[in-house]
């Protein structure tokens, strides 16, 4: 593929992703580390995002994510690995806004331009009122055995009233 292709293409890609709307409830930047430093280009990276759980009051998690340097990840055209990090925890009272299903999503993003988005989904360990939360990464074709799992035991928050069970408004 020629020079003039690829910056074709770099350009048809940024306004492809120009004309597509940021969602408003987007994950909270907490800071990022360089991993691979560049002389001419933009760093790799890892960035450590913030995500309060849109359906569960009080459950934020926190996740970890490379970011490709160079010219092809500046751009958003380089595919992002796969590896990423999840640790959740209860910030404060648990309250569910509606019944929830066993392993709904509760936040995705994309990965790569077409086809690889990362998701965390939720459930509920009923034995042991817990919230489990689990991330990967899928394509269309093709998925990654790459995944992390973090788990919230539902506890009394500064509350006179025993906590909410997770099996009364999560099922599956």
């Amino acid at each position: 593929m020629s020079v003039r292709s690829h910056v074709g293409a770099a350009v048809a890609a940024l306004l492809v992703l120009a004309a597509v709307p940021a969602k408003a409830d987007g994950p909270d930047l907490i800071f990022k580390k360089t991993t691979v430093w560049k002389l001419l280009s933009p760093d790799a990276k890892l960035a450590t995002f913030a995500i309060d759980d849109p359906e569960v009051e009080g459950v934020t998690c926190y996740f970890t994510t490379p970011e490709k340097g160079g010219w092809a990840g500046w751009a958003g055209l380089a595919e992002e690995l796969s590896n990423v990090s999840l640790s959740c925890r209860q910030v404060g009272p648990i309250k569910f806004k509606r019944k929830l299903e066993q392993g709904e999503e509760a936040f995705s993003q994309r990965r790569s331009i077409l086809f690889k988005r990362m998701q965390i989904v939720r459930g509920c360990d009923y034995k042991r009122n817990v919230l489990v939360y689990l991330v990967y990464t899928d394509k269309i074709i093709e998925g990654s055995p790459e995944n992390s799992t973090s788990s919230v035991p539902i506890a009394p928050w500064g509350e006179a009233t025993p906590p909410q069970k997770c099996s009364d408004y999560i099922s599956g």
